[in-house]
């Protein structure tokens, strides 16, 4: 479980640059459990019937504050949760020894964590893979594949645009005009168009080919109402 930035290409990305804003401001990691419920209780509740073995092993990439990660613990004896930003593992290493939880914590990412064992049974990521352009979510998503034993799951909730390029411009703007006021709490406006802006949400016909060609075989693909978020159940070949 160690990083290898030495034996990386001088024009490999450094996905450290890629983490958005907020994930690097200590402010609004300080407040993050309060603005996003990952709904980690039923997600663990419906996986463990898809992942029963308790001696599983889990990996959460972009774990963030590990709100999957704690209770994913209780379930599965390995759990490996698996972030970039030195902040968001701050907390989350406060959270996993207040909680005393076994909970692994190591520091990367989609492109820099190795599990060279490819014995996974579970990758889980949620609000992560977007933070990489198309060109890295490729190659991300094949390094997934690779963690995975054949059978294995990986879990995928994203921000992924389920709707034609001609539509993008009304589509996003009513998106940003459901943010929260600053008084409110949540996410405001302003969150919704820096993530447009400064973040690389793709769209769903680019993105789910990707994990074709990554060994994986699409076994749910959930799109929400509006166009703007996406939950997949990808199986490993």
């Amino acid at each position: 479980m160690t990083e290898k930035h030495s034996c990386r290409p001088s024009w490999f990305l450094d996905e450290r640059t890629s983490l958005g804003r907020e994930n690097t401001d200590e402010e609004h990691v300080a407040h993050y459990d309060e603005k996003e419920d990952a709904d980690a209780a039923a997600e663990v509740e419906w996986l463990r019937g898809l992942v029963p073995g308790p001696n599983s092993t889990v990996i959460d990439l972009g774990a963030g504050t590990g709100q999957f990660s704690l209770l994913a613990a209780r379930q599965w004896a390995n759990v490996i949760a698996v972030d970039p930003s030195p902040v968001m593992l701050h907390e989350l290493r406060r959270k996993v020894a207040a909680a005393n939880a076994r909970v692994a914590v190591v520091e990367g990412g989609y492109l820099t964590f190795d599990w060279p064992a490819a014995d996974a049974d579970l990758v889980y990521s949620r609000y992560a893979l977007h933070h990489l352009p198309d060109f890295w979510k490729a190659l991300a998503l094949d390094r997934v594949r690779t963690m995975l034993r054949p059978g294995g799951i990986l879990r995928l909730w994203d921000i992924v645009y389920n709707f034609p390029a001609s539509e993008a411009v009304d589509r996003i703007e009513h998106w940003c005009s459901t943010g929260y006021s600053s008084e409110e709490g949540g996410w405001t406006r302003a969150d919704l168009e820096e993530h447009v802006t400064d973040e690389h949400s793709t769209f769903t016909w680019l993105l789910e080919p990707m994990m074709l060609q990554a060994g994986f075989t699409i076994e749910e693909a959930v799109h929400s109402d509006n166009g703007i978020f996406a939950k997949y159940l990808l199986r490993a070949v």
